[in-house]
């Protein structure tokens, strides 16, 4: 019994008051790196500037499979959300990086550039990266991806891995800045 009360006292007393004091506030999880006071985002299909066709539809697919794997935001249909991502491919070049002796195209790049605006409902910038208030922008993002189309690979499996990219690079963007 005396036991039982000094271990009591002695270890799980301390440890108690510290849960219930000063680090009862603490989070832990992904959630801690994003906004608190939005819950919903409403993403909109992103326009393009390609004539290539279905890479903005492909491109806001792959946001939303990011947002809902990686943030605590709920992703809906309507623009009365919390908050709305827009964005749009304003281009998407492919260049022939290195040739073989006979002109054939052996490493050919890819390239998007998008710009990405996140504003609340009250019309405010979200993706502002600084302490210092500056006029409503989009932020611009680009990506790149090589393929090699001798080895099999084509211009649709690198225009995937970019947009892969982009998306994660996009939700990285949403985190909160530290």
């Amino acid at each position: 019994m005396r036991r039982r009360a000094f271990v009591l006292t002695t270890i799980l007393l301390p440890v108690l008051s510290a849960m219930l004091s000063g680090c009862a506030g603490y989070q832990v999880g992904h959630q801690t790196l994003f906004r608190p006071d939005i819950q919903t985002i409403h993403v909109p299909v992103f326009e393009s500037e390609s004539l290539r066709a279905n890479l903005g539809e492909r491109l806001t697919e792959a946001v939303i499979k990011e947002i809902q794997d990686r943030s605590p935001y709920r992703v809906v249909h309507t623009p009365n959300a919390d908050s709305i991502l827009r964005g749009r491919i304003v281009r998407e070049t492919k260049l022939v990086v290195a040739e073989n002796r006979n002109d054939d195209a052996r490493d050919v790049a890819t390239e998007f550039t998008i710009e990405v605006q996140w504003i609340d409902r009250r019309g405010e910038l979200l993706l502002q990266r600084s302490g210092i208030p500056v006029p409503q922008l989009n932020v611009g993002v680009t990506q790149d991806a090589h393929f090699i189309p001798e080895a099999g690979q084509s211009l649709a499996t690198a225009h995937q891995e970019s947009i892969e990219r982009l998306a994660r690079e996009i939700v990285g963007q949403m985190e909160i800045w530290w």
